[in-house]
C-alpha cells in the first residue's frame, strides 16, 4: 500500500493518541501516596540522642494515679501511657510486619484509663501514630470506650483530608463518617511534647478536641477555637490549652529537658448537669520503666505490674 495513502490515517491516529495522553495528564488529578506526601512535608532533624533513646528496642511505660471526673463526681483509677517507635505502612496506615523502604517511622502513644463508676467499670484507650522524620499530623488516631452500657469507637485516617469514622450504641451517634480539613489535633500534642516541644502550637489555634472528650461528652466532631500557652521552667514545662466555647482546659506538665517525660496532666470541663460546676481530672506519675513489654506475656512476668504499681 502506498505510504501517501496511509499518511492521513497515521496523522489521525497520532492526533487521537495525543488527545488521550493530554487528558490523562491534565484531566485526571495526580494522587500521591502517603509516602510521597510525606516527602513533601517539612522534615525534622532527628538527633543522635533521640535515636539512642527511642530506637533501643524498648517502649517507655509510665503509670499514673488517676482521679477521673465522670457523672459529676471524682473516680479513682489508673492511667498508663506507652510510647514506642514502630514501622508504619503509610498507605494502609497499619503497623508494618517487616522492614521496607516504604515504611514510615512513627512514635506511637497508647494511652489507657481504667476507673469505676459505682458498680460498673470504664476502660478507655486512645492510640496516636505520629510521624517522626516529617512535620506532619498523626497518620492515624483511634479511640474506644467500653463500659457495661455499651461501647463506642472512633478512628481518624490522615489522607487528603482527615477521614473520620465513629460508631456508637447511642441514638443519633450510631454510624457516622466525616471529612474534615486538616488542622491541629489535641491528641497529637502528647507526642509532639516527646518529639520536639518547640513545635507545640501557641497563641490562638484551631484544633479538634481529644477523641476521648468528644465521645464521653457526646460532642459534634469538629474543630474549635482555643488558646495555647507554653511556660518553660528549669525542671518542669507547662503547656496549657483553653477552649472558651467548650469551657475545657488541658494542662500538660513535662520535664524541660530531653526526653521530655510527661509527669502529670490535668483536665477541667464544664459538668453536663450544671455548667457552673468544675471538676478536675488529674493524672500523677507513679512509675516509669523502659521495657520490651510485648515479650513479657507469661505468668512469670506478672510481677512487672508491681513495678508499675498497677496491682
Amino acid at each position: 500500500m502506498n505510504f501517501f495513502k496511509l499518511f492521513p490515517l497515521l496523522v489521525f491516529l497520532i492526533a487521537i493518541n495525543a488527545c488521550n495522553s493530554s487528558e490523562e495528564k491534565n484531566g485526571t488529578p495526580q494522587i500521591l501516596t502517603k509516602k510521597e506526601d510525606a516527602k513533601s512535608a517539612p522534615q525534622r532533624t532527628v538527633s543522635k540522642e533521640f535515636k539512642a533513646y527511642w530506637y533501643d528496642g524498648t517502649a517507655e511505660i509510665t503509670s499514673y494515679s488517676l482521679l477521673q471526673e465522670r457523672y459529676g463526681e471524682i473516680r479513682e483509677g489508673t492511667a498508663v501511657n506507652i510510647f514506642v517507635t514502630e514501622d508504619f505502612l503509610p498507605d494502609a496506615q497499619v503497623k508494618a510486619n517487616s522492614a521496607s523502604k516504604e515504611n514510615i517511622s512513627v512514635l506511637k502513644l497508647n494511652q489507657m484509663k481504667n476507673f469505676n463508676t459505682g458498680i460498673y467499670p470504664y476502660s478507655i484507650m486512645t492510640s496516636t501514630f505520629s510521624p517522626i522524620s516529617e512535620k506532619e499530623h498523626p497518620l492515624k488516631i483511634t479511640n474506644s470506650v467500653q463500659e457495661w452500657c455499651g461501647q463506642v469507637y472512633m478512628q481518624l485516617n490522615n489522607r487528603q483530608d482527615f477521614e473520620i469514622e465513629s460508631h456508637s450504641y447511642f441514638q443519633g451517634e450510631a454510624d457516622q463518617k466525616h471529612s474534615l480539613p486538616k488542622t491541629w489535633l489535641e491528641n497529637e500534642l502528647w507526642s509532639l511534647v516527646r518529639i520536639n516541644p518547640e513545635e507545640l502550637p501557641t497563641g490562638d489555634v484551631v484544633i479538634i478536641p481529644s477523641f476521648e472528650y468528644l465521645r464521653l461528652r457526646h460532642k459534634e466532631i469538629k474543630e474549635h477555637s482555643a488558646f495555647a500557652s507554653l511556660k518553660q521552667g528549669d525542671s518542669i514545662t507547662i503547656y496549657t490549652l483553653n477552649y472558651p466555647d467548650l469551657q475545657r482546659q488541658l494542662i500538660l506538665f513535662f520535664n524541660s529537658t530531653f526526653p521530655y517525660e510527661i509527669e502529670k496532666w490535668e483536665e477541667v470541663n464544664a459538668a453536663d448537669q450544671n455548667d457552673t460546676l468544675r471538676l478536675k481530672t488529674t493524672a500523677t506519675k507513679l512509675k516509669r520503666i523502659k521495657n520490651d513489654y510485648w515479650t513479657k506475656n507469661s505468668n512469670e512476668h506478672l510481677n512487672l505490674r508491681d513495678s508499675l504499681k498497677l496491682n
